[in-house]
């Protein structure tokens, strides 16, 4: 039989299981584009910048249930969506990224959009494909596929060339998708050691990451069994319910809120799941690891990279936290932990409370009626900048996916886009964005599309005029803000714009009923940008713990310029 390489595209996409794809068509892919838009199985989505894109297929794959598709113009298209490829790398995310190619059956140079598309994704993605005939598209995607979603999963790149697109080719069969999925066996001896170790320890933690996040029972029943204090990666609060009496927060060292810090003060054995303990979640590596530790990854080259692991145990972190279920013995309960955790956690949200943030409005004012009045399965997706480590340490987090947030890339300009990807495949489902001002004006464009697509989304702009994760560690230091004040923009412009509604919080009085006025907005399908003055006075322990981290690392010479050149400023101005 004989089949156009867009037609064989869309068929293997559809057996893949794609729902969404997203991207904006050029003169390297309009013909897959065309027979996106025939598929009963598959919506094509159209966004206004391609990064957006990148963001939003990210999301997908993280809340959406399917794996999340770009398909962009070669070259521009795939530089423009490099940063979001390379947040789902780093962070561990599959996706599949599809670009149109140069004709092959040419003998020209300098073709349109022509470059080397593999050796500039080589970096950011797993593997990549480039078929240079029409039988090798199906068994491309296919493979790209299993290699995206097995192991630790990422990207994977695939350069479909215009020619076999546009034409038709010889077509043997068309082959099924079948999933070879076989999870690696367990090390039961090692499952034993690592019972025996938690067993004898007096003081074990639990350590967490985005890994784990759909196996929250067996977190729990174990932290139990052991009567551990939960901690967990940026990305892993989603895998341990804030309000279990064991939860302590993001990150156990003194870049970690109180009822962190100081449950795992003494903490003699470490479990540590599904974690890579990279910067972020160790407060720039200022945590401290005990000798003890057992490092379970379903990727064994994560182990002992950063901290020395006495046990390592490759596996699916479900697999093997049942298994050290199936081998462990409940033990008494002591409930002084969780009253310390408890009280710790009381004290620092009536130390926000009581922060007088004077006429803008109090970050933990801001959550506590957010908490109040979102329902109970509402995914939050926050931006990268301070307002991440404010939701962190000031938003409880309790579902299975119900927090996304970029990470170990750090990519500016992921809440927009992926607030929009997560509505758009939870349609019944709250999804709300929080993003910095600064973040806003990377992707803000892309509420266009949650306006043509009636996406019930709100979007949190916490407006200070500043870069402020970078302005805060520029001012101890430097006393100086270079690059980091942003000029006055007038959000409702924006909202004015692409279709939005637009709502203002002021100060601390009108949080509550502009919250629920966004919401009641967002139910009738209008996305609503609201502009929230936020103070952003009183530091988070995050940006308090790292700053002092590496400030330690500096020698004794370095340390005495920086804080001779800090009191100087101080007093000269």
């Amino acid at each position: 039989m004989k089949k156009s390489g867009a037609w064989l595209t869309r068929y293997a996409l559809e057996q893949v299981g794609v729902k969404f794809t997203f991207g904006i068509p050029g003169v390297h892919n309009t013909e897959i584009y065309d027979e996106l838009n025939k598929s009963e199985l598959i919506k094509p989505i159209l966004v206004s910048h391609e990064v957006g894109a990148a963001f939003s297929a990210d999301a997908i794959s993280r809340v959406g249930g399917s794996i999340g598709t770009l398909i962009v113009v070669p070259a521009a298209g795939l530089t423009h969506a490099a940063s979001g490829i390379g947040e789902a790398f780093l962070d561990g995310i599959p996706m599949l990224v599809i670009t149109g190619g140069t004709r092959i059956d040419l003998d020209k140079s300098y073709q349109l959009h022509e470059m080397d598309q593999h050796a500039f994704m080589a970096g950011i993605t797993k593997a990549s494909y480039y078929p240079k005939t029409h039988r090798e598209i199906i068994p491309a995607i296919y493979d790209a596929y299993n290699k995206a979603t097995q192991g630790e999963p990422g990207p994977v790149f695939i350069e479909i060339p215009v020619n076999l697109q546009l034409m038709t080719g010889d077509i043997p069969e068309i082959p099924n998708y079948q999933s070879e999925t076989l999870p690696p066996e367990l090390n039961m001896h090692s499952i034993e050691q690592a019972v025996q170790m938690l067993s004898a320890s007096t003081n074990p933690g639990l350590f967490v990451g985005w890994g784990a996040r759909h196996a929250q029972q067996e977190l729990e029943e174990l932290a139990e069994i052991y009567n551990m204090p939960v901690a967990t990666t940026l990305q892993g609060l989603t895998t341990f319910k804030a309000d279990h009496p064991l939860h302590t927060g993001m990150s156990f060292g003194r870049s970690a809120v109180p009822a962190a810090e100081n449950a795992f003060k003494n903490c003699d054995c470490m479990l540590a799941v599904a974690t890579r303990f990279s910067e972020i979640p160790t407060g720039s590596y200022g945590v401290e690891v005990p000798e003890a530790l057992i490092h379970t990854d379903i990727n064994p080259e994560v182990f002992s990279k950063n901290y020395p692991a006495k046990i390592a145990i490759e596996g699916d972190a479900k697999l093997v936290l049942r298994a050290l279920l199936s081998a462990s013995a409940p033990s008494e309960k002591n409930e002084s932990l969780k009253k310390q955790i408890q009280a710790d956690k009381k004290a620092y949200q009536k130390q926000w409370f009581s922060h007088d943030s004077k006429d803008r409005v109090n970050p933990k004012v801001f959550f506590n009626a957010l908490d109040q009045l979102l329902d109970g399965n509402a995914i939050i997706v926050a931006d990268d900048g301070n307002h991440t480590f404010l939701t962190a340490e000031l938003m409880p987090i309790s579902g299975e996916r119900q927090f996304i947030s970029p990470s170990d890339f750090n990519a500016m300009g992921y809440a927009v886009p992926a607030t929009n990807a997560a509505k758009l495949s939870n349609p019944d489902t709250q999804v709300i964005g929080i993003v910095g001002d600064g973040a806003m004006l990377m992707t803000g464009m892309e509420t266009i599309t949650a306006a043509t697509l009636e996406l019930g989304t709100v979007y949190f702009i916490f407006n200070d005029g500043e870069l402020s994760q970078i302005s805060q560690a520029q001012e101890i230091p430097y006393n100086r803000k270079t690059c980091t004040q942003l000029n006055p923009v007038k959000w409702q412009g924006l909202a004015m714009a692409t279709g939005c509604e637009f709502l203002a919080i002021a100060n601390n009085s009108e949080v509550n009923d502009v919250i629920k006025n966004a919401l009641s907005l967002a139910q009738c399908h209008k996305p609503v940008i609201v502009d929230v003055n936020i103070d952003y006075s009183k530091r988070t322990r995050f940006t308090q713990g790292t700053v002092t981290t590496n400030l330690k690392r500096f020698d004794l010479a370095t340390k005495a310029r920086f804080i001779g050149r800090a009191v100087k400023r101080k007093i000269t101005g």
